[in-house]
């Protein structure tokens, strides 16, 4: 599908500066935008990437200073939500799931690798690559276009949703589901909220060990990533875009937000909480029930909400739990202070 910049200003209300005849063949973000692509620009912190852009056009609000001659900038108030018309209008997916019952229901042009062993009550839709030596057993479900490595392992009660791609040697536990949804709504005039359609992927790279009931959901546009050798406890949330850099470990109910990029060879301890839009140095330790709200440029270890380094995270824990003394020693010095004030005066 090809559709000009012409046209997408007219549905969205933007105004062009550029060349309205320029096409456009795709959604995506902007550090990995191509020529062809759209993109939007919302949040001060993704201007790093407008130099370096290859797209061919993109959403901007009104006071962005429009200094390349080789894009085609749509100006307009809320560049968030005239890439979501845009997503809604051209680029949601239209779903097929027919061929769901009781049985194995595998679709003709389903490729089915040697030594498979495919139980009850899977789905096997069109396009789907099940590659040598996967076993799939009972209840686990496979959408359209996903494909799978060689010797994966999934457990009872996975689910892969559709255009997924899950790498070689990977294990996924029961109840994982890998391409979910991510959490993307937008309030219209009235304050309800719209759903945005979720449109890219998630890419489990090789020798990756999914935990039982994690979830990841693919992203807006674009893709999920989990890089190889990752492993994951059990009870995870990745949200959508977030990507995890290899040999990462993630402990149980961690959860990271959207577009979050966590560096290679981490440890994120159990319950940890990472917010959207950061990003996490490699070789970074983060302990339990920690909070992160800001990225973290240097290495180490950190701990506490919001986090610190860890030194420092415990200083700061050690006098907390002192403050009933401390409070109790200010006390005391009042009563002196005020003993020494009474004897000035009487003098």
């Amino acid at each position: 599908m090809k559709i000009s910049v012409k046209e997408i200003a007219e549905l969205t209300g933007a105004q062009i500066f550029g060349d309205e005849t320029v096409e456009i063949s795709n959604l995506a973000k902007i550090d990995e935008a191509k020529q062809g692509d759209i993109t939007f620009l919302y949040l001060s912190n993704y201007e790093k990437y407008f130099p370096t852009t290859k797209a061919s056009a993109i959403f901007v609000k009104p006071d962005f200073n429009k200094v390349r001659d080789d894009i085609v900038y749509l100006e307009i108030k809320d560049p968030n939500k005239a890439f979501l018309s845009v997503i809604l209008k051209y680029f949601t997916p239209k779903l097929n799931l027919e061929g769901i019952d009781n049985t194995a229901s595998i679709h003709p042009s389903a490729i089915i690798g040697n030594n498979c062993a495919v139980g009850k009550n899977v789905v096997i839709s069109e396009g789907c690559v099940v590659g040598d030596s996967t076993k799939i057993f009972h209840n686990t479900v496979l959408m359209d276009n996903v494909k799978v490595g060689n010797d994966t392992l999934l457990y009872p009660n996975v689910t892969i949703r559709e255009n997924c791609v899950v790498g070689s040697r990977v294990i996924i536990h029961s109840g994982t589901v890998v391409g979910s949804d991510g959490f993307g709504f937008s309030p219209n005039e009235k304050g309800e909220y719209q759903k945005i359609p979720q449109i890219g992927n998630v890419i489990i790279e090789d020798d990756v060990e999914l935990g039982s009931n994690v979830s990841i959901d693919r992203a807006a546009i674009g893709s999920t990533v989990i890089k190889k050798g990752v492993k994951i406890d059990n009870l995870v949330q990745i949200a959508h875009n977030v990507v995890i850099g290899e040999h990462t470990v993630l402990s149980g109910q961690a959860g990271i937000a959207g577009s979050s990029k966590i560096g290679k060879h981490c440890i994120i301890a159990g319950q940890v909480g990472i917010s959207g839009h950061i990003e996490i140095a490699d070789k970074t330790i983060v302990a339990a029930q920690s909070g992160i709200s800001k990225t973290i440029t240097k290495s180490g270890m950190y701990f506490g909400y919001p986090a610190k380094e860890h030194r420092e995270a415990l200083r700061i824990e050690g006098h907390i739990r002192n403050l009933d003394n401390y409070a109790k020693q200010i006390k005391a010095l009042e009563s002196k202070i005020k003993e020494l004030e009474d004897k000035i005066e009487s003098k």
